[in-house]
This record gives structure tokens, C-alpha cells and sequence, in this order.
């Protein structure tokens, strides 16, 4: 058996840049969560065709490591990796939340695309793999180069290191599933005119440590924050002080 370990992430801050080709482009800050991660195993039996186990509910064409599959397959050319899934299943066994804000189904593909590249002797290098990564989804890359902390730019293809320790978190996840999709649609049509770039320049050169205690509001540091109130109005019952909102939610988190 072969596994992988696809941690989390939480968004320091994550700011809307602008609007392109029908995507937003932004500015954010993930850091890794280091002990909340699903596990990827690559089990060895006999199967019809690819298959995975774990992800109850999810549709195998809908699944994000499927997805992944299918666009090494695509990117290879050859069927390497087709032969191996007849060969092996992939079971996940989940700890991450889903629509939580985390990047659990992005981990999971990355995860899944590294682990593959790995034990196929694929050889394909970490950019390569990222350009791959990012048809399946726009967090996939910073999950595909495994940093602990990076500032992401664009579409989320620009991943760049930021050198600093992974600070401790405290999650805490409501039972309320925030819809990326929608999250965004709600921020372009009630929020988009009011980015404005100065508000956050330079944070991008600050530690999280520094950037969480200078700027310390959660809508400040997260655009996508009043769009979730806004889609998912209960959200803002449960804003607590001294927690900030990760990503298009609806996991808050703190410093422990």
C-alpha cells in the first residue's frame, strides 16, 4: 500500500483582485494545517475500472481526484496509470469537513496527483504538475508544491513560498455548508465594486502572527466573509471576536 497525508489550509487573508475571463482573480495567504489531514492509500486488488472508496455521496465523475486522474491521463498519453488503478483502489479516509472552507476536496486530488507521480515513477516536475492540477481546481496548486505557508496570486496557478513557521490553529467548523460557487456569485454581484487595492497593500510581506493581530477583523482580512453572511445569513450569529473566517467558509479559526 502506498499513502499520503492531505492536510488542510486556512486563509490568513484572501482579497478579490478583479475579474477575469468569468473567474476572480485575488490575493491570499494559505497556511497549512498541520494536524487536520485526510489520508489518500493506494490499495492493491483487482478492479473493473478506477475506483474510489470513501467518498460516500460524491459521484465518481464529480469527484475532484478523479478529476485529477483523468487529466494526468490526459497530460500522459500513455496508459501507465490506467494500469495501475486496474491494479490498485483509492480510499480516503476523510477528516477534513466538506464545504468548510479548508480546501479538503482540492487537497485530496493534489494529494492524490503527488502520491501518483511518486509510485508510478512518472517523473513530472512540481510546476508541471501544478499547471496539470489547476484544470482540476483553483487550490490545487499550493497543495501540489506542499508549502507550509504561501502567498497565491491570479487564479490561484501563482504560488509563492512564504518563509514562516506554521502557526498553531483552533478550528471551528458550525454545521453549515458554504457552496464556493455560490459564495463568489454573491460577492460579484452585492461586493465586487467596492475592492479596492490600497486597502491591503503589502500584507503579502507580513507573517501571518503579525498581519492576524495588526488587522484582527475577519471581514477586513477575508472579502469572501460578507459574501457568506450574505449567502448564509445564520454565519454572522456565530461570529465570535478574536476568530477569523477561512476561505468561502464556513470554518472559523484562531491562533490557540
Amino acid at each position: 500500500m502506498y499513502s499520503i497525508k492531505a492536510h488542510a489550509k486556512v486563509n490568513i487573508f484572501l482579497k478579490i483582485t478583479g475579474h477575469e475571463e468569468g473567474y476572480h482573480t485575488l490575493l491570499s495567504r494559505f497556511m497549512r494545517v498541520e494536524d487536520l489531514y485526510d489520508t489518500i492509500t493506494f490499495v492493491p486488488g483487482e478492479f473493473e475500472h478506477f475506483t474510489i472508496e470513501g467518498c460516500e455521496g460524491i459521484a465518481r465523475e464529480s469527484n475532484t481526484i478523479y478529476k485529477a486522474f483523468v487529466s494526468l491521463n490526459r497530460y500522459l498519453d500513455n496508459p501507465i496509470l490506467i494500469h495501475f488503478f486496474l491494479n490498485h483502489k483509492v480510499v480516503v479516509e476523510k477528516r477534513i469537513p466538506s464545504q468548510a472552507g479548508l480546501g479538503g476536496g482540492s487537497s485530496d486530488a493534489a494529494s492524490f496527483m503527488r502520491l501518483a507521480n511518486e509510485v508510478c515513477g512518472l517523473k513530472i516536475d512540481s510546476d508541471t504538475l501544478a499547471k496539470i492540477g489547476s484544470e482540476v481546481g483553483a487550490d490545487l496548486p499550493f497543495f501540489i508544491y506542499n508549502y507550509p505557508s504561501a502567498n497565491v496570486k491570479g487564479f490561484g496557478e501563482i504560488v509563492q513560498p512564504f518563509h514562516e513557521t506554521p502557526l498553531a490553529l483552533e478550528l471551528d467548523t458550525p454545521d453549515i455548508g458554504c457552496d464556493t460557487a455560490e459564495v463568489y456569485k454573491t460577492f460579484k454581484k452585492y461586493l465586487f465594486a467596492n475592492i479596492d487595492p490600497a486597502s491591503f497593500f503589502g500584507w503579502e510581506n507580513l507573517d501571518s502572527k503579525t498581519l492576524l493581530s495588526l488587522v484582527a477583523d475577519p471581514v477586513a482580512l477575508n472579502d469572501l466573509y460578507p459574501a457568506a453572511m450574505i449567502a448564509y445569513p445564520e454565519l454572522e450569529e456565530l461570529d465570535k471576536k478574536g476568530w477569523f473566517f477561512s476561505g468561502s467558509g464556513s470554518t472559523f479559526f484562531r491562533p490557540a
